[in-house]
């Protein structure tokens, strides 16, 4: 694997386990939004027709890393205004199944509007309390985060995938923000059909870039109407009225946006099933060190799949102790959630290791 910390110059600094919270810069793309900012302090109008197709790099590279379609990949500043557009877009009424607690901006673009909302228990039985749900009631859309934002629990992607066969009319939206960069992910073999994310976590792209993608046929069953200006601009719109250009609607901001294709080029180039193994091999580790210690729900302790992110069982006195060992993590829910990435070390484990059997 090549240099991460000349990749990462942030992990020089401390002890980085908050990638759930933001993700780390890399170099690459921190030189990236500088040379953006600089062309367009010194250029003007012409910084922006010499960038005029950054933003179809962008979605090139979305569909190349995910096996998505570029004509059929929206961008837009971040997961949330995606997600109440095609929420205002759904029929007052329709019935929609939503995990219980999952992440805000998830929950709220439906909960705030006129449907008919059910909810299944995350805890570990999760696929089961959504096939409870949809035996109860087929719902008309089934909205979820693939890996929740509190504890890591990660949806079993084949249990979506068989869901979605043998429901074919349920609309399927994913949010896979706190998901996409861990491990290599297929949109077109999927169950999902429509995936949102925003960027700034393990896609390592910074902050105001997020993405949509959408299966064939989605546009029968949702009508965004955010139109404008930026509707038609850029090869993948010229068609005109186009289900991309619908959530499209401005100009669009080239150094947030170009950075998701700087961050995933950095990931590439690392190799993603190197990342993917890597990832997987400190989230199995951790797990078990966790759970030695007691410091795991049930719900997770009991799970077979899991993501790279934990909530561990500790008070603000334990948060402050790893904050003086230049330990940075995030006090969420009950207590304090941690997360491994590629630019983490079996060093990095240790340590924190190092400080929960102390405290």
């Amino acid at each position: 694997m090549k240099n991460i910390e000349a990749l990462f110059p942030g992990t020089r600094q401390v002890t980085y386990l908050n990638t759930p919270a933001v993700g780390l810069l890399s170099q690459p793309v921190h030189a990236f939004r500088v040379q953006q900012l600089d062309e367009l302090y010194h250029k003007g109008s012409r910084y922006f027709e010499r960038n005029f197709g950054v933003l179809d790099e962008v979605r090139e590279s979305i569909a190349e890393a995910f096996n998505t379609d570029p004509a059929r990949t929206a961008l837009m500043p971040a997961f949330t205004f995606g997600q109440n557009a095609i929420m205002e877009s759904i029929a007052p009424g329709s019935k929609i199944l939503l995990l219980k607690e999952d992440y805000p901006s998830v929950n709220k673009a439906v909960e705030s509007r006129d449907f008919d909302i059910t909810y299944a228990t995350i805890d570990a039985h999760l696929e089961a309390n959504i096939q409870k749900e949809f035996e109860a009631s087929q719902p008309d859309v089934f909205v979820f985060s693939i890996v929740q934002y509190l504890n890591g629990i990660k949806i079993d992607l084949a249990m979506i995938n068989a869901l979605k066969e043998r429901y074919p009319e349920t609309l399927f939206i994913a949010d896979g923000t706190q998901y996409l960069g861990q491990e290599r992910f297929d949109f077109k073999a999927s169950g999902i059909d429509i995936l949102g994310a925003s960027s700034y976590k393990w896609i390592n792209a910074g902050f105001g870039n997020a993405f949509f993608t959408f299966k064939p046929g989605v546009e029968e069953k949702i009508a965004p109407k955010l139109l404008g200006f930026g509707s038609t601009m850029g090869k993948y719109k010229e068609a005109g009225d186009t289900l991309i250009g619908r959530f499209e609607g401005s100009h669009l901001d080239n150094a947030n946006l170009g950075s998701i294709a700087v961050g995933l080029r950095v990931q590439q180039e690392v190799g993603l099933a190197e990342i993917e193994t890597k990832v997987s091999a400190l989230a199995a580790s951790a797990k078990e060190e966790f759970t030695a210690l007691g410091l795991l729900e049930e719900a997770v302790m009991h799970r077979d799949q899991h993501s790279p992110i934990f909530n561990l069982k500790g008070d603000e006195a334990l948060f402050n102790t790893l904050e003086q060992h230049d330990i940075l993590t995030s006090q969420r829910g009950a207590g304090i959630r941690v997360g491994f990435h590629y630019y983490n070390s079996w060093d990095d484990l240790e340590k924190l290791l190092a400080v929960l059997r102390a405290s």
